[in-house]
């Protein structure tokens, strides 16, 4: 598995919008529909990649946590599902019935999404403040499959309670890392460049 690392930007950018179905319920959704009242996290993620894998009981353990202090949260998956049939919306529906996901699973068929919020890999993640600015673009811990470290989501935690108590998160923040996401084109993928 090849590690890629979260694309570093410029924070403050303001909350791509997007239109997406929920493979869960079926519904579609906006970035307003899943906005927190303090804040909203979107995360890039899929079904197969071993990363995902590693943190995702954490990240549903998050969610359950911090929906109820007002933080809105969101789950995507742009992988090409023609090359990658494990991501395909059908397994995304049975992963989050299986891990207990209290939040939306979107499917970024075209990938368009992707591009708009620069993810590059699984899992991704974006921070939203009250003013749907991002100020966060790190990891979720130090834990990766292969270090064994224990995953606790700190550095992740300590975002959203910044986020929740009206701070500013530290812009010194470790990328995130996983796996690539699996373009369509990867000769025409708009992030190459990066």
């Amino acid at each position: 598995m090849a590690q890629t690392y979260t694309i570093k930007i410029p924070l403050g950018f303001k909350a791509p919008d997007f239109q997406l179905p929920d493979t869960i319920s079926g519904k579609w959704f906006n970035f307003n529909d899943i906005k927190g009242e303090k804040g909203t996290l979107v995360m890039f993620i899929c079904n197969h990649c071993p990363y995902v894998i590693h943190v995702i009981k954490e990240l549903v353990s998050i969610a359950n946590e911090y929906q109820k202090k007002g933080i809105g949260f969101v789950a995507i998956s742009s992988n090409d599902v023609q090359n990658y049939p494990e991501d395909s919306p059908e397994l995304m529906k049975r992963f989050a019935q299986e891990h207990h996901f209290t939040f939306p699973y979107l499917y970024d068929e075209s990938q368009e999404i992707a591009k708009a919020y620069e993810a590059a890999c699984t899992p991704d993640y974006n921070l939203f403040d009250i003013n749907d600015l991002c100020i966060y673009r790190g990891q979720l811990d130090n834990s990766r499959p292969q270090n064994g470290l224990p995953v606790n989501g700190e550095h992740l935690r300590a975002a959203l309670e910044d986020v929740i108590q009206g701070r500013t998160p530290s812009e010194n923040q470790l990328p995130s890392s996983g796996c690539n996401i699996k373009w369509k084109d990867a000769d025409k993928n708009p992030l190459k460049k990066l």
